[in-house]
């Protein structure tokens, strides 16, 4: 019966095994994140589409790279009085990425993007996942707002309609070259009626001191203009193509220390800058992952989440301060371990606790010189007890014998031995 019963089983379970080999495809699919839809793309590219060209361009770019935009921000955050291409000549000594220094031109966009890291990361996650979907959303939220009324051409910026490649597109540039002003705008006013109840436009509030006493009009709130920052816009889309070229003279013109040359005009990604920031998806990962044996990469390819990489940005620092937390873990550790042994061999001590220096009984000392406790201790304590214990019943049958055919003497013996 019992024979039978355990066929069953393992049956059963032979049967079980099979089905969750065969689940396992379906559940990394499941697992894998799906491409964003058109209504996720529509959502986060709300607050920026209805940007002039050149700086909707830059924008993207830097968002591929979100640490270097957390530090640019920070710099910008302690430099308020700097801005336009003075601004990018001062960051020049910074690693950041270039599409990243020239938005320190942009003062009030750092900050917006400082507030809103996860938002920015999708975005980075979308452009580079499929860069021309991306850019045909951005053409139709424009079609959508000029549709309604709201885009048009102001004193601000100019709103164009062209053909490029044989597609039509609305293209945005400042009115004056020199000048350029950020837009903040109401998502829901600017599109009209918005189609997504469940994907609801994001909006990226103004920074009250880029934008003093900002009332919105039709929807729109105009900011400081910021001047003398043509060169640091030196990125623009190929809307045909679906890609970024560079404008390699304006590039060149603010990126002293890095120039390019005219066979380098279009936008590639460079994976060394993107630090400890995972990619979203396994085409991302396999075209741009470093394949290195760092800790950070691996982490990055396991998907952590942000705060890993703000402990790990943490971490190195403390580490540039001289400090380091991983070798204080280490001490700490390391301490503990010794106390948790201190305890060990206290509780295994014999009750005898007289000064004992026979052999048996020779204190050691371990490899860093400290005192550790005799080898009779712990494990080997019976073995050796049990040993002394025969030795000392050997000694008392000597003794005995001598007694017997010594008259008395080795009696005598014992005797002085033993107040010794």
């Amino acid at each position: 019966m019992n024979v039978t019963v355990n066929r069953a089983l393992h049956r059963l379970f032979a049967m079980l095994g099979m089905l969750a080999l065969l689940a396992l495809p379906a559940l990394s699919n499941a697992q894998a994140p799906q491409p964003f839809r058109d209504e996720e793309l529509d959502q986060m590219l709300a607050p920026i589409a209805l940007y002039p060209d050149a700086l909707l361009a830059q924008i993207l770019m830097a968002s591929t790279y979100p640490a270097d935009v957390k530090d640019a921000a920070a710099w910008s955050k302690a430099n308020p009085k700097v801005s336009g291409d003075e601004a990018v000549k001062r960051v020049a000594s910074q690693p950041w990425e270039p599409s990243v220094q020239s938005l320190v031109a942009f003062p009030q966009v750092l900050a917006m993007m400082a507030a809103r890291p996860s938002d920015v990361q999708r975005l980075g996650d979308a452009f580079l996942a499929d860069p021309g979907r991306l850019m045909d959303r951005v053409q139709v939220l424009r079609a959508k707002a000029k549709a309604a009324g709201n885009l048009k051409s102001t004193e601000q910026q100019l709103v164009e309609l062209q053909t490029d490649a044989g597609k039509q597109v609305i293209v945005i540039v400042p009115a004056q070259p020199q000048v350029v002003y950020v837009p903040v705008y109401q998502p829901t006013v600017m599109y009209g009626p918005w189609p997504y109840a469940s994907y609801p436009p994001y909006y990226w509030p103004p920074p009250p001191a880029y934008y003093p006493g900002g009332v919105f009009v039709a929807g729109v709130v105009w900011g400081v203009a910021i001047s003398s920052a043509s060169n640091s816009l030196w990125g623009g889309f190929n809307w045909g193509r679906n890609d970024i070229d560079i404008n390699v003279n304006r590039y060149n013109n603010i990126n002293v220390n890095r120039p390019i040359t005219v066979n380098n005009n279009r936008f590639e990604h460079n994976a060394q800058r993107r630090r400890d920031v995972p990619y979203r998806d396994a085409r991302s990962r396999e075209q741009f992952g470093r394949k290195t044996d760092s800790t950070i990469d691996r982490d990055a390819f396991r998907g952590r989440d942000g705060k890993d990489a703000d402990r790990a940005r943490a971490a190195e620092a403390l580490k540039a301060r001289g400090a380091d937390p991983a070798e204080g873990r280490r001490q700490l550790k390391g301490a503990d371990a010794g106390s948790g042994s201190a305890r060990e061999l206290r509780s295994d001590r014999a009750p005898d606790r007289s000064p004992d220096r026979s052999p048996d009984r020779t204190p050691v000392r371990d490899t860093h010189g400290a005192r550790a406790e005799p080898v009779s201790q712990g494990a080997l304590a019976g073995a050796r007890d049990a040993g002394a214990a025969r030795a000392n019943a050997e000694r008392g049958r000597a003794s005995a014998a001598a007694m017997q055919g010594g008259h008395g003497g080795g009696a005598r013996a014992a005797g002085a031995g033993r107040h010794r």
